[in-house]
């Protein structure tokens, strides 16, 4: 076989070619061809005025690719056009595909020890993880998990290589440190010692539900409890949590009793896991009533807090000292007070029947103070867009609501006017509901009922369907309301639903004109219709979306018995 640089465009994929698979997925091969150049020949024979590719069809693909490329520059696609080959000699078409297969076979993989070598001394040259994953079009993730197995005692490494580890415990023992490696490496080497594996090597190196031997404050060797090996060198796990913590807590309650009999006025043992808030808790000596806290670990470490008092408890003591008397007991037990509470509770419920005047006031002073027992919040009006929320501020209905939310306040003695009710993302400070009940009752029923039906439109949900329903029984007109503006329009995408709002607003003459116009050009016939510049055909319009019941320009949104419904009730109701 002979080496010769041939044309580009002199090359073809021979039909003998023995991969079929796969031969466009040449992505890593861009990578490294633009950065190296192409490396390995390709393997050719001639056919007729050109040549056909027995080996190497991939490295053709990539070539093809980099040569499609706009910033190529001149000199860079003219190197890249002289492909290098190697010229088979005339023969059957038999040699030709075991040239192929050959050539396919022999390209296997580099396994993950030869590749953390060859990344290394890259490494060492001067090339960043980076580098090398964009020359040879890998991946940053699978570059550092080469570089990792560095970090591996040695003969972890070759043991790996061999084929004597799971990769899965590879990859964790790669978190682990040197020491800890070595620790692991000997329970491998030692025939009677257990070396853990998968999950509980993990649990073997980061602790797990292991209790370490130093949290014991027994001694573990007089109890004969059983120890896991010396994991780290210097530290060493229970076997039996059970067993430690029957003799731990045992030691911990002879601990307590130590220090009852040093005159310790008080050994709080703290619940297993319970935190020590030093804050929570004031330094007192002991000649002083200060306590002994113990607090004890999930792993069972003991930690002794000595001379402590709680803020509460200390307050108590601040006060018996400057003779502040004590608070007196109560005359009932919470049991007791609970069964007076409930007595009550239903007199007084069975005594409001048929009072509607006053129930109108107790369900308003509910609303407005947020019992326990209700849950009204006003609607947060949320919009997505700055401008949404401009347009709806100058929307006249909105504008008659704001005047009466004030009005409501003044008529409640509220400051804040932001909401009446609580909720919707505010926070305002309410008076107790005996206060706010209490103001009720000097207004009329007049005053109630507005209120009332206030705080009602307050809590009404803006996706409610009953929106509709209330709109075409009020026979609610939105051109008294809204007017069109530039908002509503840059918010509609749909060219169809543009197009037909033109014809509605614009006319049908404009309309036509524009109908395969782009939406940019609907919305700028719609946006002079209402900045002057072209007068509309009809200058109340509303779109059918702000109708009632709510309309649709590609489908009726509300059926025909619905809409009967509604203009049923609405009958009625002017009836």
């Amino acid at each position: 076989m002979t080496l010769h640089h041939i044309d580009i465009t002199d090359l073809t994929v021979s039909p003998l070619n023995v991969r079929k698979h796969g031969a466009k997925d040449c992505d890593d091969l861009v990578a490294s061809i633009r950065a190296l150049g192409v490396i390995q020949p390709l393997l050719v024979r001639e056919r007729g005025d050109g040549f056909e590719v027995i080996a190497g069809q991939r490295r053709l693909h990539a070539l093809t690719a980099i040569l499609g490329e706009d910033a190529l520059s001149q000199d860079e696609r003219t190197a890249l056009s002289a492909v290098p080959c190697l010229i088979l000699a005339a023969g059957d078409d038999a040699h030709a595909v075991e040239a192929s297969l050959a050539e396919n076979i022999e390209r296997l993989p580099m396994d993950e020890v030869d590749q953390f070598k060859a990344f290394t001394k890259l490494v060492k040259e001067g090339r960043s993880p980076e580098d090398i994953a964009d020359t040879f079009g890998l991946t940053e993730r699978l570059v550092a998990q080469r570089l990792a197995l560095g970090n591996l005692h040695g003969p972890i490494l070759t043991a790996y290589r061999k084929g004597d580890i799971y990769a899965r415990d590879i990859r964790i023992l790669t978190m682990a440190s040197p020491k800890q490696q070595r620790a692991w490496w000997a329970l491998v080497k030692d025939d009677e010692a257990y070396a853990p594996t998968g999950q509980r090597l993990k649990d073997w190196l980061f602790g797990g539900a292991h209790i370490p031997v130093e949290n014991a404050i027994f001694d573990h060797e007089a109890a004969g409890l059983t120890v896991i090996s010396d994991l780290f060198g210097e530290e060493a796990y229970f076997a039996d949590a059970e067993a430690f913590w029957a003799h731990q807590n045992e030691a911990i309650a002879q601990l307590a009793t130590c220090y009852r009999a040093d005159d310790w006025s008080d050994v709080v043992v703290m619940d297993t896991g319970a935190y020590f808030a030093t804050w929570d808790h004031r330094k007192t000596p002991k000649k002083n009533g200060g306590k002994v806290f113990i607090a004890v670990s999930n792993k069972g470490e003991v930690t002794k807090h000595e001379g402590y008092l709680s803020h509460a408890e200390a307050q108590r003591r601040d006060r018996a000292a400057t003779g502040d008397a004590p608070a007196p007991k109560p005359e009932l037990t919470k049991p007791a007070q609970t069964y007076v509470d409930l007595h009550r509770h239903a007199a007084v419920r069975a005594d409001i029947l048929g009072k509607g005047s006053l129930a109108l006031r107790l369900i308003a002073a509910h609303m407005l103070s947020s019992s326990s027992l209700w849950s009204v919040e006003a609607d947060p009006q949320r919009s997505p867009k700055e401008e949404i929320a401009n347009s709806i501020a100058a929307n006249t209905g909105q504008q008659t609501l704001e005047a009466e939310r004030a009005e409501i306040a003044t008529l409640l003695g509220l400051d804040e006017v932001e909401t009446v009710l609580p909720g919707a993302g505010h926070y305002n400070p309410r008076p107790p509901m005996l206060d706010i009940f209490t103001r009720l009752q000097s207004l009329t029923d007049a005053d109630i009922l507005r209120i009332l039906t206030f705080l009602m439109i307050e809590s009404l949900s803006v996706d409610s369907p009953l929106i509709d329903g209330l709109g075409v029984m009020l026979g609610t007109d939105m051109r008294e309301h809204w007017s069109p503006d530039q908002t509503f329009f840059d918010l509609v995408r749909d060219k169809q639903v543009l197009n037909a709002m033109v014809g509605e607003f614009a006319g049908t003459e404009a309309a036509t004109a524009n109908l395969s116009a782009t939406a940019k050009v609907q919305r700028t016939i719609l946006t002079a219709c209402i900045d002057g510049t072209r007068n509309p055909a009809d200058p109340t319009w509303v779109p059918r979306f702000m109708g009632f019941p709510k309309g649709s320009y590609r489908q009726k949104d509300v059926s025909q018995s619905e809409t009967d419904g509604l203009q049923q009730i609405a009958r009625n109701e002017a009836a």
